[in-house]
């Protein structure tokens, strides 16, 4: 059973997981915003063009590396992102980024995973937004995280992954920030490495 995630929670994903965690896939998933015609009749859905980053961090806090829709995977191949979906439109995950913890550089002691509005509504208007961590061995869901907090950002630092010894431990952090990119929120971001 998936753990609902609250602001600031943090688990290991290891004890939640099992310690055959070795590889999870972060999927956001959204809706188009919903617009009212004259007298209730004509509307439809308007596109939102949301994107799911992983910005990677070494011990000094130093970003090493990022995958986004600009750059669809790390180096080594360990991160990937399964590309720019524009629209929102769709059942489930939207856009994904799939991590294997195995191969990641073991200078990588951070992940953060970010959203950004690149079309340019605030988030107050975007529908059924949502971020999950699923285990990719066995393809089953082990948090979840609802992109619930309205109001009038445009970026939201969804949550991190840490390196502890062995072990992965997430922590939801649910901040909101400004900016069409993660280069945007990197200030925002540097609390949380």
């Amino acid at each position: 059973m998936a753990v609902s995630l609250s602001k600031g929670q943090q688990i290991s994903l290891t004890k939640t997981a099992g310690p055959s965690l070795t590889r999870v896939r972060m999927g956001l998933g959204w809706d188009g915003i919903m617009k009212r015609g004259l007298f209730g009749f004509g509307g439809g859905r308007v596109e939102v063009d949301l994107d799911a980053n992983a910005l990677m961090f070494d011990a000094d806090g130093q970003l090493v590396e990022a995958v986004w829709f600009r750059e669809l995977q790390n180096a080594n191949g360990s991160v990937r992102h399964s590309g720019d979906n524009r629209t929102g439109a769709g059942d489930g995950d939207d856009e994904t980024i799939s991590v294997d913890l195995t191969r990641l550089p073991q200078h990588v002691t951070t992940l953060i995973f970010s959203v950004n509005n690149y079309s340019g509504p605030n988030f107050s208007e975007v529908e059924n937004a949502y971020c999950r961590l699923v285990n990719l061995d066995g393809d089953k869901e082990i948090a979840r995280y609802d992109l619930g907090a309205q109001g009038s950002h445009s970026a939201l630092i969804m949550a991190s992954l840490r390196r502890q010894g062995n072990d992965w431990v997430m922590t939801a952090i649910g901040q909101t920030s400004r900016g069409r990119t993660f280069h945007d929120n990197l200030t925002d971001i540097r609390p949380y490495v």
